[in-house]
């Protein structure tokens, strides 16, 4: 590190109240230890922001010697883009959450999980549209799209949000909405954090005093006939109702699969929707029951372990067949360590009906997202990477069916032709934005924009 770069950080940490980690302290080794480990990436400094002007220092100080930057919400992106070589925006200190006076809508900070907004919305019997686990944060979910359980009826997380305030690359601190500079906030909508720094939105509530859901577990070796009678369930399902399909294994690599069932309109109604899932095999374990959409979203959070590395591939699907069964089922057959799983993702209902142009997001007719999933242990063998990162490759290959692109949030960094797909229509509009409001790609670690048009 150079004299002038040192004396940069120093100059910082005053400004901000010595809140800038430096390698070897307690409090960096805690900043850069994400959900999925990274080996290659040595940040020089970690900026604790606790306020949009934290952000905006921390941004000048990285323009000024041309470091990389990168920004840590949640910490919870596969692709480990939370992290980069030069400074590192933390906002996991600004995780408040206001709910408003008239309980239409919520505030949330820029580094605030989907935890903590449950935690202010859940005794109003109230929600906020989130992703699968409590622990993700909420602005890295919200900026490239947000699948969830509640998707079929109320869309995605992106869809629910109202307003946003940004810190651009310039350093200005601009509000965003449908009447606000526009085109920023259909830009953020889809197009991640290669904009800006997000450090607050506004998003809509929905009433909903609970869910009715249960983790259901059946054997392997019943899954195509369990998989089979779950899609006969699911495909004239009402919005209220969505599902989520999950082929995992255990640490002694015994293979199970797990279904998601979850209710969110009248419990009455529920109950008859959801007993049949109940049937479909030899159920191992789970139940269905009432409970709050906070526990509802901690299901996952026990199979969200720091410290292991991992590779995701994903692909979405037109219809959920035999086809794509027989797929899943001999991808996990083949599955190089009890580390590789498969989950599901629905996108039907009301995230379908929102016109393709109204947001940055492109896929917008019913698909099923298939994430494939490998994680493993941080050791010598330096076989563990390739081997995981082929059999998510060859899995995803193998899904002769899926339409072009993929799920941007968990695209790798290396994806912009999938990008450009993914974002379809939207893509040359996309990328107007990002010359407008980040010209010098300041924002590069933020998730594959497709190549310039």
């Amino acid at each position: 590190m150079s004299d002038s770069i040192e004396n940069t950080f120093v100059s910082l940490s005053s400004r901000i109240a010595g809140r800038v980690s430096l390698p070897g302290s307690e409090r960096y080794v805690a900043a850069v230890s994400l959900w999925a480990k990274q080996i290659d990436v040595s940040p020089q400094a970690v900026v604790h922001c606790e306020s949009a002007a934290d952000v905006q220092a921390a941004i000048r100080a990285a323009r000024e010697h041309g470091l990389p930057l990168s920004v840590r919400g949640g910490g919870h992106d596969w692709a480990g883009r939370a992290l980069c070589n030069g400074i590192v925006i933390d906002l996991s200190n600004m995780r408040h959450v206001v709910l408003g006076s008239e309980h239409r809508c919520v505030t949330i900070a820029g580094g605030a999980r989907a935890a903590d907004v449950t935690a202010v919305t859940d005794p109003a019997h109230l929600a906020v549209v989130a992703g699968s686990a409590s622990s993700v944060g909420m602005a890295g979910l919200t900026l490239g799209g947000g699948y969830g359980p509640l998707i079929g009826r109320f869309g995605l997380a992106l869809d629910n949000m109202l307003a946003a305030q940004v810190v651009l690359a310039d350093g200005r601190i601009m509000s965003a909405d449908d009447d606000n500079n526009a085109d920023l906030f259909w830009a953020l909508r889809g197009g991640g954090g290669n904009f800006g720094v997000v450090t607050a939105m506004r998003h809509r509530v929905h009433e909903l005093p609970s869910v009715l859901s249960g983790l259901l577990v059946y054997p392997f070796a019943e899954a195509r006939a369990v998989l089979e009678r779950c899609t006969s369930l699911t495909a004239s399902a009402p919005d209220e109702l969505t599902v989520q399909i999950g082929l995992v294994a255990d640490p002694s690599g015994t293979i199970a699969v797990m279904l998601i069932p979850t209710w969110s309109g009248r419990p009455k109604e529920g109950e008859a929707k959801l007993e049949p899932f109940l049937k479909l095999g030899t159920l191992l374990a789970g139940r269905i029951e009432r409970k709050s959409y906070g526990a509802l979203l901690g299901v996952f959070d026990p199979y969200i372990v720091n410290g292991l590395r991992a590779v995701t591939e994903t692909c979405s699907l037109p219809v959920f067949d035999r086809e794509c069964i027989d797929t899943f089922v001999y991808a996990m057959e083949t599955a190089v360590s009890p580390g590789c799983a498969i989950v599901t993702h629905e996108f039907r209902g009301a995230a379908s009906r929102v016109a393709e142009a109204s947001t940055a997001f492109g896929l917008r007719r019913d698909h099923v997202l298939v994430e494939m999933l490998a994680t493993f242990p941080d050791r010598a063998d330096v076989m563990d990477e390739p081997l995981h990162r082929h059999w998510a490759r060859t899995t995803r290959q193998a899904f002769a069916t899926a339409l072009p692109g993929g799920y941007p949030n968990l695209l790798g960094p290396n994806d912009p032709d999938r990008a450009r797909h993914s974002y379809g229509c939207n893509a040359k509009r996309l990328m107007e934005a990002k010359r407008c409001y980040d010209p010098d790609n300041v924002f590069s670690s933020a998730i594959p924009l497709p190549r310039a048009i």
